[in-house]
């Protein structure tokens, strides 16, 4: 019954589709409430609202955020990233005076030319 028409190449286009679009909602939903429940500046209750949102109306509530929370989502993706840099520095004991000294020590040997040096220390002391 399920095979009556046989196996077809449409068929088989529609069933990829459909696979890639459960596969494209679901890693738009996981990084949409990530995003949401790491969210310092509203509250309980409008992340509630958001959630709802995604769950009744799954494509347009995530279409929904992106278009009004999109360009600070990758801001707070980029603050969380340097903080987690900045932590692993502190655990492991990075030391910006330490780089440069290397770096130092590289253009002394030659293995960095002057350009590179003051790219580098440039990057360091940012």
């Amino acid at each position: 019954m399920i095979l009556t028409n046989g196996f077809t190449f449409s068929g088989f286009i529609i069933d990829v589709f459909s696979i890639f679009m459960f596969i494209l909602w679901f890693w738009l939903f996981i990084t949409i409430t990530g995003d949401l429940f790491t969210r310092h500046d509203i509250s309980g209750f409008l992340k509630v609202i958001w959630v709802i949102f995604l769950i009744v109306l799954p494509y347009i509530g995530i279409f929904a955020y992106i278009l009004t929370q999109g360009r600070n989502m990758a801001v707070r993706n980029q603050e969380r990233a340097q903080k987690a840099r900045e932590e692993l520095r502190h655990v492991v004991g990075y030391s910006v005076a330490d780089e440069i000294e290397k770096l130092d020590r590289l253009k002394s040997t030659g293995s960095l030319t002057e350009d590179e040096y003051k790219r580098l220390r440039a990057k360091l002391v940012d």
